[in-house]
């Protein structure tokens, strides 16, 4: 008896009502002709969904459909539109990850150049763990010239380069569309800024609009490698000789996913990708976990020494996320060991990253930008280096604050990915990986990619960047400071508890110059700098 009442449980009625109603009406259309017209389209309606339902039964990949044979599809529609519910009925202005809708709503306005204040004060709870401000001067400076640059390239760099300090972090193409790329280098030219090409390799859509471009090298040597993966010299040298760029950039590991490597299957390897990265149409495209150029502190020197040499004495340098402590430290003792010291910096943090990464790597893998940038900086201050070598900060920047707060603790610059591709209209979909970006903007489907209107977006991105410089002279201004480089650890304070607060002076001391040369007691430093060699990247002791 139980089971002949299945058809009219909770679980199946949809089902059960959809063959009723397709039976009558079919059944009515038979018996009356003249209203067969009238009740076709009633028929097929209905007709179709007690096929599905059927077919959801008889299925075996969805347990939930076999119980609930065409309800259960409300669940998946549910779910694939629960992102945009939350971010257009239900988010406050302070919710959304990884960027609050107040930050969204920022960028957007500063792109457009309209009105980015906020009414009734402020939404922070100022009075929460971790809530950060800078302090402000009863003497305050007048408004200072917001073309705030920085100077790149040691004592061994011959061709240094004025970088802005607020640039266009890593994005390769593919990663992001034509029309991305293009719009984003012509912002960088316009406004006088540079544009990292991320790993991929330089494209036509950098070369365009000659905006200054870092040229980065992963591990894949993409736009400079041999048939075998190898890293190539002679076609090395011949492109890092374009004057526009400005940078050589050698990519260690990035903060999505670092100690990752990663795969594009050559199903997806078109011929322009295969042209730019110098890889075959029938093969993956693989960008291996390591180098394969160096494996040891000092050859990464050498390296780094033989970029600046081959691409006529410009500024080199590498980007890392910081993992283990005494394995950047070996590269310190490399650096005093054979005299070569790289021109810059880049310190990632495990907050950064535009692309997909396995859910582990993304939360739990690598030391966030703020930490990173302070051990760097540390670091160098310990070897007597910090005056030679630039530090850039990339990992969620995407206001004046977030740049201050990078350089309070030790970054020169700052570089931001996100921050831009707001400004070129993305909404934080989060389908960056799908190919089925709603803006244009991570996607290589032309028809998506026509969104995208490259006159515009260049204006929206020259905005940007422009009103967050003015935004970083406002605040320095009000500092009492004429330039970033002024900021200090003192300037900044965090609420530890509801009754605590330390400033950042207090929660990232600092070094003295030549202390880890000389010996230090400091715990964070001691023992990482003693398992330290410039022959391994290996734990020693």
């Amino acid at each position: 008896m139980e089971t002949l009442m299945l058809p009219f449980s909770p679980r199946f009625i949809v089902l059960t009502i959809c063959g009723v109603v397709t039976a009558l009406l079919l059944g009515l259309g038979i018996v009356d002709h003249k209203v067969f017209d009238l009740v076709l389209i009633p028929i097929l309606i209905f007709g179709a969904l007690t096929l599905l339902g059927f077919r959801d039964l008889t299925q075996k990949s969805h347990a939930v459909l076999r119980n609930y044979p065409i309800s259960a599809h409300l669940r998946f529609l549910l779910e694939e539109i629960r992102p945009e519910m939350r971010q257009y009925f239900f988010e406050s202005e302070k919710d959304g990850m990884p960027f609050s809708r107040d930050t969204r709503a920022v960028i957007y306005q500063r792109a457009k150049m309209v009105l980015d204040k906020r009414p009734f004060g402020t939404q922070e709870d100022v009075y929460r763990e971790g809530y950060e401000w800078m302090h402000h001067s009863v003497a305050p400076k007048v408004h200072a010239d917001q073309n705030f640059r920085v100077t790149i390239g040691g004592p061994d760099c011959t061709r240094p380069y004025s970088a802005s300090v607020f640039n266009i972090s890593a994005m390769s193409f593919g990663a992001l569309s034509p029309n991305a790329v293009r719009a984003l280098n012509a912002g960088a030219k316009k406004g006088g800024f540079a544009h990292d090409t991320g790993e991929g390799g330089v494209s036509p859509y950098h070369r365009e609009n000659g905006g200054d471009l870092i040229w980065e090298i992963g591990s894949g040597y993409f736009g400079c490698r041999n048939h075998d993966g190898s890293f190539n010299p002679e076609e090395f040298a011949r492109v890092a000789g374009d004057d526009q760029i400005k940078m050589v950039e050698l990519k260690v590991s990035q903060g999505a996913k670092p100690g990752h490597g990663g795969v594009l299957p050559a199903a997806k390897v078109s011929e322009e990708i295969s042209r730019i990265r110098g890889v075959s149409m029938d093969e993956d495209c693989i960008s291996p976990a390591s180098h394969r150029a160096f494996s040891t502190p000092l050859e990464m020197m050498a390296f780094i020494g033989e970029m600046r040499r081959l691409s006529g004495g410009k500024p080199a340098g590498f980007k890392l996320c910081i993992g283990h402590p005494w394995e950047f430290l070996a590269i310190c003792k490399a650096m005093i060991q054979t005299g070569i010291y790289p021109d810059f910096i880049v310190v990632d943090g495990n907050e950064g990253g535009t692309g997909a990464a396995p859910l582990e790597f993304m939360d739990h893998l690598g030391m966030p930008m703020r930490e990173g940038v302070n051990f760097v900086h540390n670091a160098l201050v310990g070897i007597n280096a910090r005056d030679r070598i630039r530090i850039g900060a990339a990992g969620k920047i995407a206001t004046a604050f977030d740049m201050a707060r990078a350089m309070a603790i030790g970054a020169d610059w700052c570089n931001s990915a996100r921050g831009f591709m707001f400004s070129l209209g993305c909404i934080q979909s989060l389908s960056c990986h799908t190919d089925r970006c709603p803006t244009g903007v991570t996607t290589q489907d032309p028809s998506r990619n026509r969104a995208l209107v490259v006159p515009h977006k260049t204006e929206r991105v020259y905005n940007y960047h422009h009103a967050t410089l003015h935004a970083l002279a406002e605040l320095l201004a009000a500092a009492g400071l004429d330039h970033p480089q002024d900021i200090r650890p003192i300037h900044f304070s965090q609420r530890s508890s509801t009754t605590e607060v330390r400033t950042f002076a207090q929660l990232y001391p600092s070094l003295r110059p030549g202390e880890l040369i000389d010996g230090t007691s400091d715990p964070r430093f001691r023992e990482a700098w003693a398992m330290a060699r410039a022959e391994t990247f290996s734990m020693v002791g």
